[in-house]
C-alpha cells in the first residue's frame, strides 16, 4: 500500500461546502504515481519510455470530504493480469471513509497502438502491493 495525504485547496471546495467530487480524480491520480515510477523511473513522457494507459476508472463517494482537514489516499494493487493491472484508492478523512475508486491501467505500446504483456519483473514489484486480505 502507498500512502499520499493531500491538503485541500480552496479551489477544491464546491458550492456545497465540501470537496467537489471531480477532484477524487485529481488526487487518486496523483497518488498513482509511485506505480508508475515502476515502470517508468524518470516519469518521462516520451514515447518509447512510458508503457501506460487509462483504460477505466470508476468512484463511490461514502461520505462527504470538507475544505479544513487532511485526507488521506491509500492505495493498492488489486489485481494483475497478463497486460493490464487494476488499482484500489481509498479516500480517508478525520477517521472517516469517504470514497473509494479503482483505476484499471494497461501495458501499452504508444508507437504499435497496441496492449503488451506486462514483464515479470514489473509483476513483482507491482505484487508488492496487493491489497492484503479482507
Amino acid at each position: 500500500m502507498f500512502s499520499t495525504t493531500v491538503s485541500p485547496r480552496f479551489g477544491d471546495v464546491d458550492g456545497l461546502g465540501h470537496i467537489n467530487n471531480v477532484i477524487l480524480a485529481i488526487w487518486f491520480e496523483s497518488a498513482r504515481t509511485p506505480l508508475f515510477r515502476i515502470f517508468c523511473p524518470t516519469l518521462s513522457l516520451s514515447h518509447q519510455d512510458w508503457t501506460l494507459i487509462m483504460a477505466h476508472t470508476d468512484y463511490d463517494f461514502l461520505d462527504q470530504l470538507f475544505f479544513h482537514h487532511d485526507v488521506e489516499i491509500r492505495t493498492y494493487v488489486e489485481r494483475i493480469g497478463t497486460k493490464s493491472f487494476t488499482v484500489g484508492h481509498e479516500a480517508w478523512q478525520e477517521g472517516r471513509f469517504c470514497t473509494k475508486g479503482t483505476a484499471v491501467i494497461v501495458h501499452y505500446d504508444f508507437i504499435k497502438g497496441e496492449s503488451i504483456p506486462i514483464p515479470e519483473d514489473k509483476k513483482k514489484l507491482l505484487a508488492e502491493h496487493l491489497r492484503p486480505p479482507r
